[in-house]
């Protein structure tokens, strides 16, 4: 029986240089449909295609797929990517430091956070009250370790932007969110196109209210979207869903 027969029983090229997608979703955790959109926008498209036309992915294709995640995961947008691979001056080495430093600082998060939950445990075992303020560093430190967490950085950066607004006028934000949610749910259920005067006024709003709170730091409005649309059930708190932020997107002011 040749060596090989599992592998072409199985649908897997017997060159183990190369994958197919189904191969390359399954060992790498991402979806098939995520890899297709990879390959549509140029992305990541694979080097080669079988004769009946499947997508080979090579070992340069999944190095440069590595290079994709870590700049994702460092909090940069798909376009920002492409410009960030095509660059000249674009450097691999240079990617997988800064991953590693992004990596370190989500370690000494989730290290302190822990720390801070023994603390209450030990308490809770002996009985002993606990007062809120370690509750309030408890929250603090599992709201910076979500799915998508800032980094201390940027929730440094965050917190001085409160600071800067100060607390009557981060209430008056607050308060306004939901209205102005309202407000462009109304108008797309209405029909209203998002380039008419009314929305354009909205998706303006809408922008400034986002540079309130992010302080017009790119990397910090980026880790806010993902979040949104990635974690519906988050989104849904809001009143948001996909439809609203497609709609709301091209009513928003570009520069």
């Amino acid at each position: 029986m040749p060596a090989n027969f599992k592998a072409i029983r199985e649908g897997i090229p017997a060159d183990r240089s190369v994958w197919k997608v189904g191969q390359l979703a399954k060992q790498t955790g991402l979806s098939v449909r995520t890899l297709h959109f990879y390959d549509e926008i140029g992305l990541l498209k694979p080097s080669q295609h079988s004769d009946s036309g499947h997508r080979l992915y090579t070992e340069a294709d999944i190095a440069r797929l590595q290079q994709i995640l870590s700049l994702r995961q460092l909090g940069f947008s798909l376009e920002e990517i492409m410009d960030c691979l095509q660059s000249p001056d674009f450097s691999p080495v240079e990617v997988v430091r800064l991953h590693i430093e992004r990596l370190r600082e989500q370690i000494d998060v989730h290290t302190q956070l822990c720390r801070r939950l023994e603390k209450i445990a030990d308490q809770l075992q002996e009985r002993r009250h606990i007062s809120a303020e370690h509750f309030i560093l408890a929250i603090e430190g599992i709201r910076m370790s979500e799915k998508y967490p800032f980094t201390p950085g940027q929730m440094e950066k965050i917190k001085k932007q409160g600071e800067l607004l100060g607390p009557g006028k981060m209430r008056e934000v607050e308060q306004e969110w939901p209205e102005l949610i309202a407000k462009v749910r109304e108008a797309m259920e209405k029909g209203t196109p998002p380039d008419s005067p009314e929305v354009q006024q909205l998706g303006k709003r809408w922008k400034e209210l986002i540079e309130m709170f992010t302080g017009g730091d790119p990397a910090i409005a980026e880790t806010l979207k993902r979040r949104y649309e990635e974690e519906p059930g988050y989104a849904a708190q809001m009143g948001l869903n996909p439809e609203i932020f497609a709609y709301i997107a091209k009513a928003m002011p570009k520069d």
